[in-house]
């Protein structure tokens, strides 16, 4: 399935061929990731932004480009000179990312790169990994996007003590939910306007789940949690605190040093997982959160935006961008999907052959239908069927 001037075709191309330590693999599955959506009519926009990264070959409206990089598959053959580790038939994901020499491509981002629309796809054998445990097909390509949650709730440094707010949630924001639920968070916020979402948000392990339109993800966060909303409640904060302090036989700056050095003069505060990307939301978080939050950006905004900086310096918010995920971070997903201790069951809702892939699209516009729709290549049918 090709990706052409923002139309999708289903042509015939020759069968790749992989290169020094490459592998082919057959495509069993391939999720549908909102990148290949926003590619489809922003493609040109993001190719500017990582033109100035250094990386000036993702895709192009005027190219022919096969999408997909949510890939898992079973391998046919392997390139030359390659480690030969994993042998024909085994079932496997990898990172999407292709080098030929040092030149490195994303998997489905790139027209160098072909992706998983398609029967066959060529991956890099070091970034490649068998299945463990005989996990679903299903389940099993969800690593790929698993693992970019995993990774942004890594940046975010999140305890189970924590208050974690999500922001959004489409198929990154449940997986953010189930990521935060494997590792015990124990309080989890979810927001969205969808309805539909909202359920699902539920289903992936959600403690509260708010409709924006009806209640503030702001004031359920805040609750009982003794978070700083207003400038005025620290400065009384600390007022209050070195007059409790001026009372013990000691100057107050040691016994601030002392409570200092255990963390007990930290600033409680959530962290808020922006998983959205659209202009307007991280000006709207900056003005709402609460003081000293933690904000890990996950959604991609495409284009530009505006935010107030002052905002942020007033209320010393904590702003972190968060794009992948390492290769250890990669492996730690399959695995943890493998021992059922991340489940990730929730977020598949339809499945489609390559000949419906544009159906898909159109489908996957209405967030009340669909979260995420993985391409079976052997399936028939053009119609997405729900799972």
């Amino acid at each position: 399935m090709a990706l052409t001037k923002g139309r999708l075709e289903l042509i015939d191309l020759p069968t790749p061929r992989p290169g020094a330590g490459q592998l082919l693999v057959q495509v069993e599955r391939c999720g549908i990731c909102g990148s290949d959506l926003h590619a489809r009519h922003h493609g040109d926009e993001l190719a500017d932004v990582l033109k100035l990264c250094g990386y000036p070959r993702y895709l192009r409206s005027d190219q022919s480009v096969i999408l997909g990089h949510e890939i898992y598959g079973e391998v046919v053959d392997h390139g030359p000179w390659g480690a030969n580790r994993i042998k024909p038939g085994t079932p496997v994901v990898s990172v999407p990312l292709v080098r030929r020499g040092r030149q490195v491509d994303g998997v489905g981002l790139s027209a160098h790169a072909p992706g998983g629309y398609a029967e066959h796809v060529v991956v890099q054998e070091a970034l490649t990994l068998p299945v463990p445990n005989g996990l679903p097909a299903d389940i099993a390509a969800l690593t790929e996007p698993m693992a970019v949650a995993w990774h942004a709730v890594t940046r975010g440094e999140v305890t189970r003590k924590d208050v974690a707010v999500v922001l959004g949630c489409g198929p990154v924001g449940l997986a953010v939910i189930a990521v935060l639920k494997s590792r015990g968070v124990a309080t989890v916020i979810a927001s969205d306007y969808s309805a539909g979402r909202r359920t699902l948000a539920t289903k992936c392990g959600a403690d509260i789940v708010v409709d924006p339109a009806v209640d503030s993800p702001w004031g359920e966060a805040s609750a009982g949690h003794g978070f700083m909303t207003t400038m005025p409640d620290e400065y009384n904060a600390g007022i209050d605190a070195i007059e409790g302090m001026t009372k013990l036989p000691l100057p107050w700056w040691t016994a601030w040093r002392a409570l200092d050095k255990i963390g007990a003069t930290h600033p409680k505060r959530p962290v808020v997982f922006e998983c959205v990307g659209v202009p307007g939301m991280l000006d709207g978080i900056l003005a709402e959160a609460p003081l000293h939050s933690r904000v890990v950006v996950v959604g991609v905004c495409m284009g530009a935006d505006a935010i107030r900086p002052s905002l942020a310096v007033n209320k010393e918010l904590d702003l972190r961008f968060v794009v992948g995920y390492t290769p250890l971070e990669f492996r730690d997903t399959l695995h943890a999907l493998a021992d059922g201790t991340l489940d990730a069951s929730h977020l598949i809702t339809g499945r489609v052959g390559l000949a419906g892939v544009g159906e898909a699209f159109t489908t996957l516009a209405d967030p009340e239908i669909h979260a995420k729709i993985l391409i079976d290549p052997r399936l028939a049918s053009d119609q997405v069927l729900t799972l």
